[in-house]
């Protein structure tokens, strides 16, 4: 059944949505440090990670570039959103382990975004943790979590920082022949980032971010089609079904892209890709995408 399903998502009318932007994002699943990625590359932040697997690219948005937009929108921090720290020790095997390292790589950035140190601090300390059990520990520099304390309050430090240990991570994931586990760590940032914006939106009419929850129907695609390669893992084989339940969902929402002018300053050396999205889902369609989210990642981080 689930060949059938890659076979389907993998027609003309499902690419990968490399295509659609600029991308700019980078690190395991988390983005770049706005000033610093501008600075080097003369593009915008508003872009996706990029995921590669056997020569095979797949897109997945940056939870730092989620986080962004829920501070831009208004929403205010929400403490309660995130998976608890103390939840650290439950997850015992190293499915889970890698799961929750994703979701608290979200985590990190969203409390970074907010301006929440402590906090953040807190989640970068469990990441660490997770990537010690998880034999990965030499994808962080020794002196990353003192760096970061170092530079708390300059926010582009701190999101550089993160960003390279993230890139290490990848790099070393992919070296050492550990590209399962760095898939599932890439699928719990956006589960985590897509319960965010699911949550926001229940107390919210903003359409941007009802707008961002619909384009997820093409990142949800690509997510199973990467972990395609690793269905053969019982675990990661059930986690796929899971998905492909909210791919049901997402089944009848249509939502097109429409790119305008790039804009380009020339003092900053800096140009925007300018597209605007266009949804259409209905409340009903909305809050079940809510609620198949809401009771997977409930699974994950309270396994």
């Amino acid at each position: 059944m689930r060949l059938q399903i890659l076979n389907f998502l993998l027609k003309p009318q499902y690419p990968v949505a490399a295509a659609l932007l600029a991308f700019t994002m980078a690190g395991c699943h988390m983005g770049e440090s706005t000033k610093e990625k501008q600075l080097d590359e003369g593009v915008d932040s508003n872009a996706s990670k990029i995921v590669k697997v056997d020569k095979v690219t797949f897109s997945v948005p940056s939870p730092i570039q989620i986080s962004m937009m829920l501070k831009k929108s208004g929403a205010n921090y929400n403490k309660t959103s995130l998976n608890s720290t103390l939840n650290l020790s439950n997850y015992s095997t190293n499915f889970s382990k890698a799961l929750n390292l994703g979701i608290y790589g979200a985590d990190l950035g969203y409390a970074t975004i907010y301006d929440q140190t402590q906090d953040a601090i807190a989640y970068l300390n469990a990441i660490k943790q997770l990537a010690d059990v998880l034999g990965i520990s030499g994808a962080f520099e020794k002196n990353t979590l003192q760096r970061f304390q170092n530079n708390i309050g300059v926010k582009d430090s701190v999101l550089a920082i993160i960003t390279e240990a993230f890139r290490q991570s990848d790099g070393f994931l992919k070296n050492n022949e550990r590209k399962d586990v760095g898939a599932l760590i890439v699928a719990g940032g956006w589960i985590e980032a897509l319960y965010f914006m699911t949550n926001v939106a229940k107390s919210s009419n903003n359409q941007e971010i009802v707008n961002r929850i619909g384009e997820q129907k093409i990142t949800l695609d690509n997510l199973i089609k990467l972990l395609m390669g690793f269905q053969e893992q019982k675990e990661v084989g059930t986690l796929i079904d899971k998905l492909l339940e909210l791919t049901n969902i997402y089944e009848n929402i249509q939502f097109s892209y429409t790119y305008k002018e790039p804009t380009i300053d020339t003092v900053k050396k800096l140009t925007v890709i300018n597209s605007e999205s266009n949804v259409k889902m209905s409340k009903e369609q909305l809050k079940d995408i809510t609620e198949k989210v809401t009771k997977l990642r409930t699974e994950i981080v309270k396994p």
